[in-house]
């Protein structure tokens, strides 16, 4: 993992039924999965404080709270907006939303690269699908374009985010795509296929794929301060109602009070 030696990092997502956390400090990174889903709630701030202790890192001492923003599960999301805020309003530190998609496209590419299957320095195509429940998927295409020279390698969108019937995914034409995410299992029969498919790998949008892309997006400067950590929604229900809203409020709350109580 290449970023700079003086960064550190918390990131984290609660967008599946798996909670992925990470820590970094520049080279050396420390990485956790638990069960996610119901369960990230009560579990992400003290997996987070133990996490960081472990590292001996203060959350005062990061560069920026990492996180997915979605889409992805509702009350994953909230989770994982409210922990951003409190955690990031504690401490004075900004945050960095991502995509959850594009973390799946990033794991991908890590995952296929390390097994031999694609060359570090190649191009490559991915098509992210993301099991949207209610018999949908969600899915975004990117590009990844590999460093030449000084010039790091960079992730570029090639399609819009969606959200739909598994047959409605549209496939890029004349190029090789590889399909990643979690949602074969389910409706692996029902996604389209193409001469030029370029096969199928099981992914998650894991916080050391959030870990690899936070170096590029804090050089373009995405971070945002803590009051702007809000959740990325690409179904009809594009805002919170005031109940979401209040349970968001007092997520941040808790997890404001809980690491302002660490020693």
């Amino acid at each position: 993992m290449s970023m700079s030696p003086e960064r550190r990092w918390l990131a984290f997502d609660t967008s599946t039924d798996v909670l992925s956390l990470a820590v970094a400090r520049g080279e050396q990174v420390w990485t956790q999965t638990l069960p996610g889903g119901a369960q990230a709630s009560s579990g992400l701030i003290p997996a987070v404080l133990a996490l960081l202790a472990e590292a001996d890192m203060p959350l005062a001492s990061l560069d920026a709270i990492v996180f997915g923003r979605g889409p992805g599960s509702f009350t994953g999301l909230r989770t994982a907006c409210a922990v951003a805020q409190g955690l990031a309003f504690g401490v004075d530190v900004p945050v960095l939303p991502v995509d959850t998609l594009l973390a799946v496209a990033e794991e991908a590419r890590w995952a296929q690269s390390q097994a031999g299957a694609i060359a570090p320095d190649a191009a490559l195509n991915v098509l992210a699908l993301l099991d949207a429940r209610m018999d949908e998927v969600y899915s975004a295409v990117y590009c990844w374009q590999p460093a030449a020279g000084t010039t790091p390698g960079l992730w570029q969108e090639a399609g819009p985010l969606r959200v739909g019937a598994p047959e409605s995914v549209a496939m890029p034409e004349g190029q090789p795509v590889l399909q990643a995410g979690n949602a074969f299992a389910a409706y692996g029969h029902r996604l389209p296929q193409a001469a030029s498919d370029g096969g199928r790998c099981e992914a998650l949008p894991t916080a050391a794929a959030l870990l690899r892309l936070a170096p590029a997006l804090w050089a373009q400067g995405l971070t945002v301060p803590a009051e702007q950590a809000m959740p990325l929604y690409i179904r009809d229900k594009v805002a919170n109602t005031t109940a979401e809203r209040e349970a968001m409020k007092a997520q941040a709350q808790s997890a404001l009070a809980k690491a302002t109580a660490q020693p």
